[in-house]
């Protein structure tokens, strides 16, 4: 048995040599870690647990093993924050990370195992995808399908999150999508279809690895990738945040921190806080970290559909998801991209059962040609139906303005729903200014100044638009001090506890869609 054991720890330590000594020096010359290096900083100090460490090609000198290619994917479980975590990581050094070089059950087997023992999955990407040189290995072609049946099941039951750390096509790089968070490195990292020399192929058009995926292709423009990270620590950091606010399952309750924060500050500056000029900015990212545990928001995709602020915070130590209109990109309008990071929100905190937050200032759709051709009322239509579908409880404070039907989508007719209003808040199917001269057109133009009437319609209308009119109605529930906004929310968010408690578990209705 002894010379048995020493024989396993032969074979154990060919199977972390990963790509040898030159191909490890290559990755560090290129200023990126090796997947073991990755998995290290990523996990708790000496959690991980490794899968599969024999798994690899062998060579035989009859039957004794001579050398093990290691298979260039490593699974295994870690802990983050002392809570278990499975992890999937591509190991460059080895064929590029390429499909063809690795042993495929290995993936399958990690994703199933994360689905059945309902762990979060964590994917560290770093892969080039699949090679025909896998034809020549087997002796055959095959047919494709399969491979990402699991990955979408994960969505619906266990958190998921994707690092892109490399140069990333094919299989990896659809792998680096289906998740509810993922992170690629500025200036290192891109992710695409098929790669330069599958386009020169196709189409015929000459073009960089960096034109075709980087940062400013998947980040800010397609919103692929959520968030940009400047190295890969920082990428880790961003994922164990992530992770900090979600539950380890869909089972069970999201973590409660101790609260950090006084329950009864209260901040004079939200006494004046919205500009009196309609036209007028202000600081969102400021706004929240007044009413919402200070330092606890965590924005998820800054750099796309900029008009909406989406992200995870803390109330009271209680994980929520938190979005607000951000009048410093187009006024706050939601258009089509901001749209599509809302979707995301309202899915994640439908699944995982976190209450969501809105500060509403919004002026309605972004209008024009262009939004047209995006398909914005396709868009409009789905988001509203994602939205009534949803069942989390669903807070909304109007803190400037809520017009037309995106300013409808602040509120829900069904499960724990409460609204409020700032006094500075403003309302109704389209604002005054733009709509006067639509239905007042013929008493407008027949008059004998017919700018003097609009003014005067407009004032005359104006006066009716006050909250306080809204209120005696009853159609807002309550008009509120702005500064009394964070007390609240945690009422709200302590009575969200036992509505979230009884819709844990898996439902037809609370699904993800990348």
């Amino acid at each position: 048995m002894s010379s048995d054991i020493e024989e396993l720890k032969r074979r154990q330590a060919l199977g972390r040599q990963m790509g040898g000594p030159d191909s490890i020096a290559f990755q560090h010359s290129r200023g990126k870690l090796t997947v073991r290096e990755r998995v290290d900083a990523l996990a708790d100090k000496g959690s991980f647990d490794e899968i599969g460490v024999l798994a690899g090609t062998p060579e035989w000198d009859g039957n004794a093993l001579k050398a093990l290619t290691p298979a260039n994917i490593l699974i295994g479980k870690i802990r983050i924050d002392g809570r278990k975590v499975f992890v999937n990581g591509g190991d460059f050094t080895i064929r590029g990370g390429s499909a063809d070089g690795g042993v495929a059950e290995k993936t399958q087997y990690g994703e199933r195992y994360a689905f059945e023992s309902r762990l979060p999955y964590v994917r560290l990407i770093d892969a080039s995808g699949g090679s025909v040189r896998t034809f020549e290995k087997i002796g055959m072609t095959y047919t494709p399908g399969g491979r990402v049946a699991r990955g979408v099941e994960m969505l619906q039951t266990v958190p998921v999150a994707s690092a892109v750390l490399g140069s990333v096509a094919g299989l990896p790089a659809v792998y680096a999508a289906l998740c509810h968070f993922n992170v690629m490195i500025k200036d290192v990292s891109q992710v695409f279809v098929g790669g330069p020399p599958v386009v020169k192929a196709a189409l015929g058009v000459d073009i960089t690895k960096e034109e075709l995926g980087n940062e400013k292709v998947q980040v800010n423009t397609s919103g692929v990738i959520q968030n940009l990270a400047k190295t890969e620590a920082e990428a880790f950091a961003m994922i164990r945040r992530f992770l900090s606010y979600l539950p380890q399952n869909v089972w069970e309750m999201a973590p409660r921190t101790k609260p950090n924060d006084d329950p009864a500050r209260r901040s004079e500056e939200l006494a004046a806080f919205i500009p009196e000029n309609p036209r007028q900015i202000y600081d969102v990212h400021k706004l929240l970290d007044l009413v919402l545990d200070q330092d606890s928001f965590f924005e998820i995709q800054p750099h796309y559909g900029r008009s909406r602020v989406t992200g995870l915070a803390r109330v009271d130590g209680y994980p929520v998801a938190v979005m607000v209109n951000n009048p410093r990109f187009h006024g706050g309008t939601l258009n089509s991209t901001a749209i599509d990071k809302v979707r995301r929100l309202i899915q994640l905190a439908d699944v995982f059962h976190l209450p969501m937050i809105y500060l509403c200032d919004e002026p309605g759709f972004m209008v024009g040609l262009e939004e047209e051709k995006k398909g914005i009322l396709r868009d409009g239509a789905a988001l509203a139906a994602i939205n009534q579908m949803s069942k989390m409880p669903f807070f909304t404070a109007i803190i400037r303005q809520a017009f037309g039907v995106a300013g409808g989508l602040s509120y829900r007719p069904h499960g724990l729903y409460r609204r409020v209003a700032w006094p500075s808040a403003r309302w109704g199917s389209m604002h005054i200014q733009g709509g006067v001269r639509a239905a007042y057109r013929r008493e407008i133009e027949d008059a004998d100044d017919p700018a003097a009437k609009q003014a005067e319609i407009e004032a005359r209308l104006a006066e009716l638009s006050s909250p306080f009119r809204t209120a005696h109605a009853f159609d807002v529930e309550d008009i509120i001090d702005p500064r009394d906004t964070r007390r609240h929310l945690i009422d709200f968010v302590e009575d969200s506890q036992p509505i979230l408690q009884s819709q844990l578990g898996e439902t037809a209705r609370n699904v993800y869609l990348p």
